[in-house]
């Protein structure tokens, strides 16, 4: 059964594939404790006599740039899967589904979703793949392989950078859920690695493959909205639930990141597709954010109403904004509003929103005013505009799958690049970028709101115009 963003979207942060002893309490282990965090992006970043903080400069490149560098050609992808809770354990099926795809090797520290996903394996009718799960690190033991070319993260957040680290510097190409790292200097050096080791490393945000997103893509880029001038992306979604629940996420991990930052902790989910409207890093760039956040009171008050007494979340001191405001410009002058939330009450909503001196988009729900087309302030029915769907949408018109059918057309469009040795549709920069929020909201709202420098991570290449998203159907 598909599921709508609106139901589960959480599934992004990997689900209930951990114990609490188990890739759950690896934030000192992967460089992330309660006060490691704040004092490594804010070596990467600093105030000036205004509170503005210039980021430093770019580190000198370790290799050649990726942009623009496509897969090798194969006709056979072979995939190692790290992570097998709610979001991987989903995510193989759908692997799995894929012409020229095989699953060779898993690894998960919970020896019973790893013989669940295994199965799938081979009842798909493929050799039965190699087991890692012993342990927190087994996952280097699977990235030593010399029989993978593609390594799927889909872990607790502490765990990406290590994950993608690793799995680079034994020759393969990596995807990892978001956030990419929640580092900067972290951020740096992933790009250094993919520039080093000629690997892709890649944010794999699938709001970027969603039927709306990709049909405002290709009118954006066909100029219906005119000059683009502003854009807007979310996170908001209610998890209170889900995060004080033992079954969901085996541990506490995602809640305690609400005990150590106060900025936009999952930016990538709306600030990717806005950025691929506007063609961040393809001809325009982002070059600074300003944040701003509430007080934190919805967690403590879900738990006070909800968590019986002597709960080990009564140890828990909450910190992170219940609402986070980010306000990014970029080096043509647009703006983008970037927003989380997911400790109040509120339906789901990614907000999704273009404008430009033609007229303005807006989702959650759907709705379009674009001149000559619409008038008299009534807004247009976005479904009259289907001839702009993405050739993904209309060779797939119902995926199967997750989140609408968005996590089949990811899946599917990264493994055709792969297969037919293809230029990814997004790569490390754009993953940076997209991540980069995350450790700048949080200074930003600690300096009340002074702008942060986000790094141009594509040192200078931001300037040229190339493809993205908006791709050509290939011949296979």
């Amino acid at each position: 059964m598909n599921e709508s963003p609106q139901q589960n979207h959480e599934h992004d942060e990997a689900g209930p594939s951990r114990r609490s002893v188990l890739w759950t309490a690896g934030a000192a282990g992967a460089g992330l404790g309660l006060g490691g965090l704040t004092a490594g992006s804010a070596a990467a970043a600093t105030p000036n006599a205004a509170g503005t903080a210039t980021a430093a400069a770019a580190p000198e490149a370790k290799g050649k740039t990726m942009i623009g560098v496509p897969f090798e050609r194969r006709s056979t992808v072979r995939v190692g899967i790290v992570g097998l809770g709610n979001r991987g354990g989903s995510m193989i099926d759908l692997f799995l589904a894929m012409p020229g795809v095989r699953v060779v090797a898993l690894c998960d520290p919970v020896k019973e979703k790893t013989a669940k996903a295994a199965k799938k394996v081979t009842d798909a009718g493929q050799p039965a793949p190699a087991v890692y799960a012993n342990g927190d690190h087994d996952f280097e033991n699977l990235c030593k392989r010399g029989d993978i070319d593609f390594v799927y993260a889909a872990t607790p957040w502490d765990w990406h950078f290590e994950m993608a680290k690793t799995a680079m510097l034994n020759g393969k190409h990596v995807g990892v859920e978001c956030p990419l790292s929640l580092r900067l200097e972290q951020l740096w050096e992933l790009v250094d690695l993919s520039e080093k080791t000629r690997r892709h490393c890649m944010q794999l945000e699938n709001c970027c493959y969603g039927r709306n997103e990709l049909r405002v893509l290709r009118m954006a880029h066909a100029g219906l909205f005119g000059d683009l001038l502003h854009g807007a992306g979310a996170y908001n979604h209610d998890l209170r639930g889900l995060m004080f629940d033992p079954k969901y996420y085996e541990g506490p991990w995602r809640r305690l990141w609400h005990t150590r930052l106060r900025g936009d902790l999952y930016p990538n989910h709306g600030f990717g597709p806005v950025a691929n409207y506007m063609d961040i890093n393809r001809g325009d760039r982002a070059v600074r954010i300003s944040s701003f956040g509430t007080p934190a009171l919805g967690l403590a008050a879900y738990r006070k109403e909800h968590m019986p007494p002597g709960d080990p979340s009564w140890n828990e001191s909450y910190i992170e904004s219940d609402r986070t405001i980010s306000l990014v410009q970029t080096a043509k002058g647009r703006v983008i509003r970037l927003e989380h939330d997911v400790s109040t009450p509120h339906p789901y909503s990614r907000i999704n929103s273009l404008g430009g001196t033609k007229g303005v988009f807006e989702d959650y729900p759907e709705r379009i005013y674009i001149e000559p087309d619409q008038s008299n302030d009534e807004w247009g029915d976005f479904a009259q505009y289907a001839k702009w769907d993405h050739w993904l949408w209309k060779d797939h018109p119902n995926p199967p799958g997750g989140h609408d059918g968005m996590d089949y057309l990811l899946v599917f469009r990264l493994m055709q690049c792969m297969r037919l040795g293809l230029v990814p549709d997004f790569d490390v920069y754009d993953a940076a970028t997209w991540t980069a929020p995350v450790p700048l909201s949080d200074l930003s709202i600690k300096a009340k709101g002074a702008p942060q420098e986000i790094p141009d991570f594509t040192r200078g290449l931001w300037k040229k115009a190339r493809p993205g998203m908006d791709s050509h159907k290939p011949e296979e």
